[in-house]
Order: structure tokens, then sequence, then C-alpha cells
């Protein structure tokens, strides 16, 4: 029986809307102990006890919670790919304070709510809607008029900035219609912010005026062929489908599946000890001070921060007295390139129209020889005061000729002799070679704070200014703008351009003079010098190539998984006796267990069943229908995901997907795919799989695969030294066979698929530090025979808990662990107490496996070049632990044979493995053939 009631008023916090705020209205500020970025979360929590303060007195809050989105993607995006797709990025400096925000909320003690594939708007909605049923009033503390659709009935909404209360008056001057209206009215305007379409040509006001005489959107989008004014009309009539995914994806779920209850929101006093202990980490001297006066406590003593690690003095003059110029014609350059010959260096960066490679336009190029010195040579500025003949704005004046500057400049980028230093250099050096630059030599300076601080810090040029030089970097927003008013670079004053883009390769030639003698006082030279800097040029290679990717395949697949879709949904109405949403959780949950009456059926906090696909996977072993639904979602979510989104991928000027690589998007050494992301098409499912069927060869061609067989299992044999691992692998058995063999005392001629599959479960969990709670959900048995299962096999292979044991104490002894290779994965958080404690330790025992393995396919990859050169065939992917190769027919054996050899010796001569590495090859027409 919940105490929520009459009399109980909840507060309702938009959590995102507080660190916006707190984020732009506060200049940036940084933890002088270690350079953490922390303005926004400074800002967060003043806010968040100025509310504390505010809001005390006879109508204060009974319940409170602040609400935050969980993740980008939400179910709105399976319903409409674009939405919100023209989001800008997150600011790099803000995406670390992200969680740090949840534990100031945790902090005062304020419930912190969030939700995977929903919006935050959506657990306000519910929780609204439950609160007002309930004879509550509610207060929702935001100013986003996507909630007021809420509004009404005990539920108000509180501009916190302004101090303004908005109720039903409030909607009705915002919108021209009360609160039941909104999502019509929005429906029909859309929001260019969150992409949401809705009719072309109406707006807000034109929108108010129709639902007010036609009473709802139904109504109006049936009776349009009224409308008397004709392209409005015609709009309505046409676009009808398109405003009705419209209303969809505006109007907020109100049954969103929570796993709390109101109650769970009760106003609670903050723990003195637990608040100012988070506010003194965070260093907020003076918000410390002021709270434990507050709660007449002593405040804690905040230490100075420490003294800096000793570096390599780099001699330079303060970068408010750095001389930046302007270069606007030959003579000017040449005396800086005359220079850099002399010097035998030079920093470079490149400021261009936008951040896809493939399709930016170079605006202007800086310069960098000596620290506090540096140029900027605009190329392809555009004064907005006039238009050419094709309508665009004409090139600013006082700048060099793009083919001149580049003239000049080609022998010094492609010079041996002259090192060329770069943030993310695989990028300009990309714009450079679609200009017919090949920039070499290069030295990175990203990649070398990665070399070396791998898992400690963010490895952008703003994080690794304010922490090593102390210097806050021009920032780029000022100068593009947001929202419908940003501009591209080209856009922004030469004047200004300079000022930004010559402190860029100020900054850069800095960090390089100091990271450059720490990678041999941290022994990371070899890291840096034979897998993070050679392998630069290799993946320029492969991301300027692409995949080609026929259009028409995925095609007919988006349209044939939507037809059996459709079929699905007949079938599951027809199951369950009656047609409902089969997407919904809340209305699949009464089918299953109220209606159908099936076991199992377990209710959350909420009160709503759960459907979760573990619960479904147990009901499918004994009823059709969540069978059918487990279809329906897996066959969703490859539409979505795959099917429908690559094709916006396909470059209209190659023809093929232009995959981007991040060399530092994994701690461990592993490499990133983004825009799209390759690496994460499933291949699981025969709908999958097929997926990969899309990626195919150019006439003439082949697809070939190679892949590394069980490599992680390979390395923790030699790592763990297990003498029975190693034999079976040299003896080339089944490896879960023989573990199951081991294990379960069962002769290998003996073993029925069921036991190898939980040998397998416990192999791969093991590496990833699975719990037995864990291994009892992958094998859907009981929690104890699942620890019974990983106590056995320690039981058996007792070097691998050595290992463990062994790696957690090294870990928590240097804050490090190492791959074979010599890299080292930081582990600031291994001494960390409570809940990330298992997740270091897990992250610690996986990392020098993991590494190690992606190290070898980088030193593979490094060499493969060369070793291919020559023969018909392109590298075009890395995914995980296999290559992906476009290979002539008459090619195929001799280029496998080459990769295979380059693969299977890739740890020589730097590691001598105990167990010998083996390559999978396969080819086809297309991708699916070939892996």
């Amino acid at each position: 029986m919940s105490n929520f009631g009459k009399g109980c008023h909840l507060h309702l916090i938009d959590g995102s809307a507080f660190i916006f705020r707190a984020y732009h209205a506060l200049p940036p500020l940084t933890r002088k102990s270690d350079g953490l970025p922390i303005g926004a979360v400074s800002g967060f929590c003043n806010m968040l006890q100025k509310y504390v303060e505010g809001n005390a007195g006879p109508d204060a809050p009974t319940h409170v919670a602040v609400i935050f989105d969980k993740g980008s993607h939400t179910f709105r995006n399976d319903l409409y790919d674009l939405y919100k797709a023209n989001r800008e990025a997150m600011p790099e400096d803000l995406r670390p304070q992200m969680p740090l925000t949840r534990e100031a909320t945790k902090a005062f003690n304020i419930a912190c709510k969030e939700l995977e594939g929903y919006e935050a708007d959506d657990i306000i909605a519910t929780l609204a809607v439950q609160a007002r049923d309930a004879g509550g009033r509610v207060t929702i503390v935001s100013s986003d008029k996507d909630l007021m659709q809420l509004v009404g009935g005990g539920v108000e909404m509180l501009d916190a900035m302004k101090n303004k209360r908005i109720d039903t008056d409030g909607v009705v001057e915002k919108f021209g219609v009360g609160p039941d209206r909104v999502v019509d009215v929005q429906a029909l305007a859309g929001d260019s912010v969150d992409n949401v379409p809705g009719a072309p040509g109406i707006g807000i006001k034109t929108a108010a005026l129709l639902i007010n005489e036609y009473g709802d959107l139904e109504t109006l989008l049936d009776r349009a062929e009224e409308i008397k004014q004709p392209k409005r009309r015609q709009t309505l009539i046409e676009k009808r489908d398109q405003i009705e995914l419209s209303k969809k994806l505006v109007q907020l779920d109100e049954n969103t599946p929570l796993d709390f209850t109101l109650d769970d929101l009760e106003v609670q006093d903050p723990d003195p000890d637990t608040l100012l202990g988070f506010l003194a980490n965070m260093e907020f001297r003076t918000l410390t001070k002021r709270i434990a006066d507050k709660l007449g406590a002593e405040a804690p003593v905040i230490a100075d921060a420490p003294a800096p690690v000793e570096t390599e003095e780099v001699e330079a003059i303060p970068f408010d007295a750095s001389k930046y110029e302007c270069l606007r014609d030959a003579g000017a350059l040449q005396k800086w390139i005359d220079q850099a010959y002399e010097r035998g260096w030079v920093a470079v960066d490149t400021e261009t129209t936008g951040l896809n490679e493939m399709i930016a336009d170079l605006v202007g190029i800086s310069l960098c020889i000596e620290a506090g010195e540096a140029c900027y040579i605009p190329l392809t500025h555009r004064d907005g005061s006039t238009d050419d003949l094709f309508g665009s704005d004409a090139l600013a004046e006082g700048q060099m000729p793009l083919d001149e500057a580049l003239t000049l400049l080609k022998p010094l980028f492609e010079d041996p002799s002259i090192l060329k230093i770069g943030q993310n250099m695989k990028y300009d050096a990309k714009i450079f070679a679609r200009y017919g630059i090949e920039i070499a030599p290069i030295d990175d300076t990203m990649l070398m704070s990665y070399a070396m601080h791998g898992g400690e810090h963010g490895h952008g040029m703003d994080t690794l200014s304010e922490r090593y030089l102390s210097h806050t970097p021009i920032p780029i927003k000022p100068l593009l703008g947001s929202g419908k008013s940003a501009i591209t670079f080209d856009k922004v004053a030469i004047d200004e351009a300079t000022a930004y883009a010559a402190e860029d390769a100020d900054i850069t030639l800095r960090l390089w003079q100091l990271f450059k003698p720490q990678l041999h006082q941290v022994q990371v030279t070899t890291v840096y010098e034979t897998l993070e800097r050679p392998l630069v040029p290799v993946l320029k290679e492969m991301e300027m190539h692409g995949i080609k990717v026929d259009r028409d395949v995925l095609s007919r697949m988006s349209n044939a998984f939507a037809q059996k879709m459709a079929g699905l949904e007949a079938e599951i109405h027809e199951l369950a006796g009656e047609n409902f949403n089969v997407g919904s959780p809340a209305q699949l949950g009464e089918i299953l267990f109220d209606k159908m009456g099936l076991e199992g059926g377990k209710k959350g906090k909420t009160g709503k069943y759960s459907t979760g696909a573990d619960i479904l996977e147990d009901l499918a072993t004994e009823h059709e229908l969540p069978r059918r639904v487990l279809d329906w979602r897996q066959l969703s979510k490859l539409k979505s995901t795959y099917t429908d989104a690559l094709q916006t991928h396909i470059n209209p000027d190659t023809g093929r997907v232009h995959t981007s690589y991040s060399i530092t998007g994994a701690n461990t050494g592993r490499l990133a795919s983004t825009d799209p992301n390759l690496q994460n098409i499933p291949v699981r499912t025969e709908e999958g799989r097929r997926i990969r069927e899309a990626f195919i060869a150019e006439p003439g061609n082949v697809m070939v695969s190679l892949d590394y067989s069980q490599i992680e299992l390979r390395i923790l044999a030699h790592i763990a030294e297990i003498p029975a691992l190693k034999q079976a692998f040299a003896d080339g058995l089944d490896i879960h066979a023989m573990t199951a063999s081991e294990m379960f005392d069962v002769p290998l001629d003996e073993m029925t698929p069921d036991i190898r599959r939980q040998a397998k479960a416990i192999n791969f969990g093991v590496i990833y530090g699975i719990s037995g709670f864990g291994l009892a959900r992958n094998l859907r048995i009981p929690r104890a025979e699942a620890q019974g299962f990983i106590d056995r096999y320690f039981e058996r292979f007792p070097a691998i808990r050595a290992y463990m044991d062994d790696t957690v104490a090294f870990a928590k002894e240097n804050g490090y662990v190492q791959t074979l290779f010599g890299r080292k994965i930081h582990t600031p958080e291994i001494n960390a107490k409570g809940p990330h404690a298992g997740f270091s330790r897990r992250a610690a025992i996986n990392a020098p496996i993991q590494g190690t393995a992606a190290d070898v396919i980088r030193r593979a990859m490094v060499r493969m070049p060369e070793a291919i050169k020559g023969l018909p065939a392109k590298m075009l992917l890395q995914v995980h632990d296999e290559l992906l190769f476009e290979v002539a027919e008459d090619a195929v054996d001799e280029v496998i044979g080459v990769a295979r050899d380059v693969m299977e010796g890739a740890s020589d001569p730097a590691v001598k493995l105990d167990v010998k590495l083996v390559v999978d090859a396969g080819q086809g027409a297309n991708w699916a053939e070939a892996h």
C-alpha cells in the first residue's frame, strides 16, 4: 500500500536542463589536483543547494527526484531514425562531468533516476500521472515546452531560473491551446531542434488555429479536404503519415516501465559526511564551507593541489604573450617554410568546414615551429557581404589562393626529413590526401598521451592543454555559434580564425615538446613507435578506400523486415485474441500474464509486469506468443539500426561506406568504429548475418576474411601458464570440449552439446570476470549450480585464479596493468570502494588479455600494407579479431597465404607466445559469405 496520496507534493527536476544551464552559465573550471573539468558540476551543485534552500516551509515538497536521460538512443529512434539526428555532439569537457552530476544528486540524498531506452521526459510524465492519479500535487522543475502537455489537474511547472510558475494559462499563452492539445500542435509544427518533421510550412500559430477550429488532430486530418487554402490542404493530405509519426515522437510515454515507486522518492535530509565529502573531493571550497555552516558541521580540509610531476622544461613565452601571424601571400609563407627546413619539424593543423574528412572542405592551415610563435594561412574563407553567380558567398579578400599555398607546402609536407607534428593527425592526413598531399612522417600528441596515460583521462587537445599546460584554449563554440544560427569555419572572420587556429598549432607543439621525452621516461616509446604512430597511415588508407555497400540489398532487407514484422504482429494479435501495441511492455505484460495466465509474471514496484528479453526467453519455451514477440523485437532493431541507417552513410561520390576508426577509443587498445559503427553488426542470428550480404566486392573481386581463432583464450593460456590449455591448443583439440572433459570428468568421445556449451560459457566468461549470477543467466541454470561450475573451474585450473589475484594486486600497487607488448592500461579506480570495486577489478583482470589481443592485430595491420604491396588487394575493415580484404578473384589464394602469415606471426619477435596463433580464412562475393 503506497503512502503517497492527498496532501503529498512531488517535485520532479529536469536534470539535463540543470546540467546544461550550469555548463553554459559558468566559465571552464578544472580540479587543481588532476585537471578534471568540474565547471558544470560546480554550477549543478550550487543550483541544487539553491533549490533545497528555496523549498522550505509549508509548500515544501514531500517527495523529490532528479530525472536524467540515460543515453542517446530511445524507442523514438526506432520509430524514426533521424530523431534528434541534428543534435550537436556533447562538448568534450562536459562528457566526464555527467556521471559526477549523478553522484552529486545522490550526495544531496535526492533520488536520482534514469532509464535505458526512454527520455527523462517520459519518466517525468509517468511519475506525474501516477502522483496526480493518487491525489497528490506535482511541480515539474523545468521550462521544457515538451513537458507542458502534462500541466493541469494538479500538475504545474516551475522555471527555476526565472522563478516563474507555468499553469494552464501559461501553456495557452505558449501554444495557443490547452495542455490536452499541446501534442496536436507540436505534431503539426514539428521541432527543428529534435528533428521532428511535422507539417512543412505550418508553425505554432497556424497549428493552434487549426486545432482550435477542428478540435483535435485526428479530426483535422480526416477533414483536411475542407481546408480552403490549397497549399495547406495539400500538405495535410500528402503529409498525413509524417504528421501522425510526429505525434508519436512528441507524445510522452506515461506508462514507462519504472523499477521504483513514488514512495521511494520521499524527501530525505542529506548525510553531512557524504555530502561534504563529495564537495571536498570536488575541491569546491566555498560551497563546502557554506553547506557545512548550514548543516552545523565542520568543513573538511581540502588540501592544496600536489606539485606537478617533473617533466622536460618547455621554454616558451606565456600564451597571452604569444605572437600569431596571418599569412596572406606566398612570400610570407615561404619564410615559414624555410624556417621549418632549418628546424627539422613543424606543427600542423587544418581548419575545415566539418568533421567528416571525406566531404569537408579545407578552409585554412596553421603552422608552428617555436612555442609562442605560430601562423595561420587563410585559404577559402567566405565573405558574407557578396554572393557569387551560384548564390554562395564569394571568397573573402586577403587570402592566398588555395592551389598556390598547397603547391608551396606539398614539398615540405611530403619531405621525409621534416617531422610533421599534429593532434589527431589521421584527420589532417585524410584532408591533405584529398588535396593531393601525402603528409609524412608524422608525430601525434594525442597518441603520445594515449600511450602514456591510457585509462587516466581523455586525450583531446583541450583536455591535454588544460591538464599539462594549464591553459584553456579558445573555445570553438563562440566562433561557430549553435542551433539554426551556427556557421561553418569558412564563415568565421579571418582575424578571429587566426587567433583560434594559430593557438591550436602552438598548443600542439608545446605538448609535443613535453610528451616526446616522457615516452622514454615512462617506458612506452616502443608502444608508441610500433603500435600507435605507424597505424595512422594504415587506417587513413582503409577509411578513405571504404567498403562498397549495395543500397538495393539494404532496401530490400528493410522492406522484408517491415513485411515480416507486420506478419509477426498479425500472428501475435491472433495468438493474443486481440490487437495491442506489440512494442508496449505494459500492454504485452497484461496479455501474457493477466489474459493468458502464463506463469513467471513478476510485477515491479510500478505495478507493471516485467517483459524483458530474459522473461520472454523463458516463456518462449512454453508458448508461441512470446517467441514471436522476441522475433519482432529483433527485426525492429535490425531494421532501424542497420538496414535503414546504413543507407544514409553511403557516400554519394564513391558509393561506399567510409567508417572512421578511433585509435584512442578504448583503454585496452581496441579500435572503435564510428559513423557508422561497423564493429557491432550482429552475427549471432540469421537475419543479423544477412546484413553483411550488403557489403560487396567490386566486379572481378571477392571479399576475403581472416579471423583469429580464440585469440583471447590462447593469450590467457600463455599469460596464466595453464598446461592443460596450452596442450589442448597445441594438439588442435576442441578447447571447449577439452575444458568440459577436465571439469566434469567426461571423456571427449562422450561429450554432449549441452556440457560443451556450459564449458564454452565459462571459458569466455572467466576472461571477463563473470559472476555466478551472470553465468546463471547465460546458461539459464540456478545460481548455486552456476557458482559451483565456476568454483570447479578454478579448482581444475588454479593458475587462472592465481593470475587474477596477482593482476589485481599489481594494479593496486602500481595503478596500472600491462599487456605483453608493454602497453600500460591505467586503473585509477582499482582501490575504489562500493559498486565500482567489482567493475574495476574485472576490468583490470581482462585488460592484459584483451589489450594483448588488440596489440597483436595492430601489429598485423601495421605490417600488412608492405606484405600485400603489389598484390591486387585492399585491406578494408578491422572488426575485433577479424581483418576484411577486397581481392582480385585470381589472387585470392596468394593473398590469404601472405595475410595469414602476417597475422599468425604478428607477435614475433617482440613476444614469443607459448600458444600458436591460428587464423581462419574465408572468401565470397560479400562479407557474409567470406566470414
